[in-house]
């Protein structure tokens, strides 16, 4: 009898399916290569904090144009972060990662022709354009694929992206900056901006052979294992009236909520992407190459922090208690940063704590807002709260720059953020209750 079952390919297709088994599937298909594009496109964004070491001197800028430049980016992210998610919904994740990886690669590529602020500020301001939606886009993808109290765990790999970023950059951008340096009469920035951008125009042709944009497409999965997903989809979306139109989902208070808890997030977390490298030759580190592998520790230990913790969430399904504590352990962190203690490996081991908390809490964050939409409000509803709430980029990087450009140190910026940070786990903690293992917004 079970010989003749298995012989049969209708009745095979149809056996039970093991809903880890289907899970560490789709995992494996598809989110390494969104990893891979995240990982890029976050080192573009983040790379002229490596490349400030040498492109400040070089073209004659200060930390007030370098901050304005970073700011600039988030400009043209949030004006289309919204349009781009948007189209994703309605073209598909492969016209629209592929569409994002090309055209980001090929503006990163001409950050080497800089030779002004005002090439310096249009060039980042396209960046940003031409990367928003890549964030949301992944989120609103996860939803696509992975049942609610699965997606902290996957996103946690994407948030690990960004500690991923900060290694790559640490262990390539310095070696490139300072062994290129005078290569074909080029400096070195220069030539970690062309090398750095090549990576997602492969990605982004690969991508449009390689990504389905729903279940249904995927001829990977069996008819069963369709039908199993979305069982499990089916269960974890919030049943909610599907007649509420966009206008509404836009004037809905839950938005405005989680996109001030992002906001004061993101004001933390942009502080470590774009300044780290800054904060390590503060504590007295010269040499552009050692001051790049060591920014590889604190990443190494955010991602493993991050990790840990948000698989702790997953499994207890509990959200605001975790992001409570990694915000206040984040202030606290950031806050001892400013003591300046003389002992590197001290200060270094702050800034890893400062790191593992800050990452853990985006995560855990993004695992929130999918369940306060009906499914077809999710673009919208995360697109706003994305787009909301990284207006942050536009305000952090630039003020900091401004700051340190009249003080010559940070230090004021960094007790704003540590504040803004217990704010941030303030206002979910007591903003948010939880039901059993779903979350609603008081």
């Amino acid at each position: 009898m079970t010989r003749s079952l298995l012989a049969d390919p209708a009745t095979a297709n149809h056996w039970p399916v093991n809903d880890d088994s289907l899970l560490r599937k789709i995992a494996w298909r598809i989110v390494p290569f969104l990893f891979f594009c995240f990982v890029v496109l976050f080192l573009e964004r983040i790379n002229i904090g490596f490349a400030q070491l040498q492109m400040k001197h070089d073209l004659g800028f200060t930390d007030a144009m370098y901050g304005l430049g970073a700011a600039v980016f988030y400009v043209g992210y949030v004006i289309c972060e919204v349009p781009s998610n948007l189209l994703l919904a309605r073209f598909g994740a492969r016209k629209t990662f592929s569409r994002i990886m090309l055209l980001c690669g090929v503006t990163s590529m001409g950050m080497m022709f800089v030779s002004t602020p005002s090439a310096y500020y249009t060039l980042r301001l396209m960046l940003g354009i031409f990367e928003a939606g890549l964030f949301p886009g992944i989120i609103l993808y996860i939803t696509y694929w992975f049942p609610e109290h699965r997606r902290a765990a996957i996103m946690s790999m994407f948030i690990a992206g960004v500690a991923v970023a900060g290694i790559v950059g640490g262990l390539f951008s310095g070696w490139i900056m300072r062994d290129m340096n005078g290569v074909l009469g080029l400096f070195g920035w220069q030539w970690m901006f062309a090398l750095e951008g090549l990576p997602a125009v492969a990605l982004g042709l690969f991508g449009w052979l390689r990504l389905v944009d729903t279940p249904a497409q995927a001829k990977w999965l069996s008819d069963s294992e369709r039908m199993r997903l979305s069982e499990l989809l089916d269960s974890s979306r919030p049943h909610q009236k599907e007649s509420e139109t966009t206008r509404a989902v836009a004037a809905n208070p839950k938005v405005y909520l989680l996109s001030f808890i992002y906001f004061t997030l993101t004001c933390a977390s942009l502080t470590l992407n774009f300044w780290l490298p800054l904060i390590i030759r503060d504590f007295g580190v010269r040499d552009v190459a050692n001051v790049s592998l060591l920014s590889v520790i604190p990443n190494v230990i955010g991602i493993v922090g991050l990790i840990v913790i948000a698989k702790h969430s997953d499994r207890t399904k509990e959200r605001r208690w975790h992001f409570a504590f990694c915000t206040l352990g984040g202030a606290v962190a950031l806050g001892a940063l400013t003591l300046h203690v003389q002992s590197l490996w001290l200060m270094l081991g702050i800034l890893s704590v400062a790191c593992v908390m800050i990452y853990a809490a985006l995560p855990i964050f993004w695992a929130v807002p999918p369940t306060q939409f009906p499914k077809h409000h999710a673009p919208t509803g995360i697109s706003l709260i994305s787009s909301i709430g990284i207006t942050s980029g536009v305000i952090s990087p630039w003020a900091i720059g401004v700051v340190r450009t009249r003080t010559g140190s940070i230090d004021d910026a960094v007790y704003v953020v540590a504040l803004l940070l217990v704010s941030s786990g303030a206002a979910l903690l007591f903003g948010i209750r939880s039901r059993g293992n779903a979350t609603a917004v008081e």
